[in-house]
């Protein structure tokens, strides 16, 4: 591909065009995310506000109220999915976006917790069958399990009795998960989670593509290309589908856990599993991406990024194997409260976006939070870079209304 041809293809679609990213939002609600953006694009701030709510939530200080209206509010739908309802969820389909509604309940565990989050889960299930602004579902494993359960079961030895049910009622809530799913025919995202606990949720997830994934893929796993293994289980993974006939689903993400990674592979003393540098990652996620655009008789995909650059990347190749702007087998995917300026505008052009839109109660969703918040601003520039697409956009209109007086 030529680069004047490059060019081309890029310029059709303007990633800083503000107008067309901030349509869904008010002037108090882009004034509001100004304020959040202004705030996160100090590290030192974000690090000292982790620390102060985890500390505050030690003491069971009343912090839920502080929390809701800051980043709460920026990065999550509501409390209930009614309260997505009410406002995110219709913000989003103005500009023909689908939530992807993701229950951020983590880290818990209690069985009856678990079976209530599951249950959860089947009722976002529900909801989406009946909703055209909801065509994907969620869920993260430790939701529905005990960390150091998959922990165990990851590490491949001989389990006790009482882990054995225990894993027995993860496989039953799974299961139960993905057949309402597959009933509904609305395709189930599976988070990719910690390195040592993700053997077990690979194990599950195997499991229930051959079992649910024989028309369409309605059971996807995530590969974080942050991890230097992943461009060979892509290609194995294609292969087992392929030659036993059921279709893969695939997210591609860059990763979430780096930092927690890097600590542990440190302290216990083996080769991290991380990429040595972003080119790497970056090399990588878009080499999957390809690998993918090649094999759509055998697997859906997700492109699950901020990165431009990626975007750019996969539109270009669609160009080029005249592949529709909006296949039902490819999707473009952000989180809720950022990027607006990718996913607002790849929709403006007809292409399949969607939004992850977190939600649940205040002190539950804090975990996602948190790790939302030290993911984004250890990027470089990348909380300065939302900021100043609001303030393209605060500034344009405030033009605009000048030459209308």
């Amino acid at each position: 591909m030529t680069r004047e041809t490059d060019t081309r293809k890029r310029n059709e679609i303007d990633f800083s065009n503000s107008k067309v990213a901030f349509a869904h939002k008010s002037d108090g609600d882009l004034a509001f995310s100004v304020f959040i953006f202004r705030l996160m694009q100090y590290s030192w701030v974000v690090k000292l506000a982790t620390k102060l709510t985890n500390i505050a939530l030690k003491l069971k200080l009343p912090i839920s109220g502080i929390v809701k209206q800051t980043v709460f509010r920026q990065f999550c739908g509501g409390e209930s999915i009614e309260d997505c309802e009410n406002k995110a969820i219709v913000d989003l389909a103005k500009g023909n976006i689908g939530a992807i509604l993701d229950y951020s309940v983590e880290g818990l565990k209690d069985e009856e917790t678990f079976d209530h989050t599951a249950e959860e889960l089947i009722r976002v299930i529900d909801k989406a069958k009946s909703s055209p602004h909801i065509p994907v579902s969620c869920m993260k494993i430790t939701g529905i399990a005990r960390f150091d359960l998959l922990e165990r079961v990851s590490e491949g030895g001989e389990l006790s009795k009482e882990d054995k049910e225990a894993f027995a009622r993860v496989v039953r809530r799974v299961d139960k998960i993905c057949k309402r799913a597959n009933e509904n025919k609305i395709p189930i995202y599976i988070d990719a989670e910690e390195s040592w606990i993700q053997p077990a949720i690979d194990q599950l997830i195997a499991s229930m593509m051959r079992k649910y994934n024989k028309e369409q893929a309605i059971v996807y796993t995530t590969f974080q290309m942050y991890k230097h293994s992943m461009l060979p289980v892509i290609e194995r993974m294609i292969e087992e589908a392929k030659q036993e006939g059921f279709v893969l689903g695939i997210k591609f993400v860059r990763g979430a856990y780096m930092e927690k990674e890097h600590k542990r592979a440190k302290k216990m003393g083996y080769p991290t599993p991380i990429q040595p540098d972003k080119e790497s990652t970056d090399r990588d996620f878009d080499r999957g991406i390809k690998i993918a655009i090649r094999n759509l008789d055998y697997l859906e995909f997700s492109c699950g990024t901020h990165n431009e650059l990626s975007c750019y990347k996969l539109v270009d190749l669609m160009d080029d194997m005249d592949i529709p702007h909006d296949h039902p087998s490819i999707y473009f995917a952000q989180l809720y409260g950022m990027s607006d300026n990718i996913s607002f505008n790849l929709s403006n052009e007809g292409y399949n976006v969607t939004k992850y839109l977190p939600y649940g109660p205040v002190k539950s969703t804090i975990p996602y939070l948190t790790r939302r918040a030290e993911e984004n601003s250890a990027i470089s520039g990348q909380m300065g870079k939302e900021l100043r697409f609001l303030l393209a956009e605060r500034k344009r209109r405030k033009e605009e209304q000048k030459a209308k007086n």
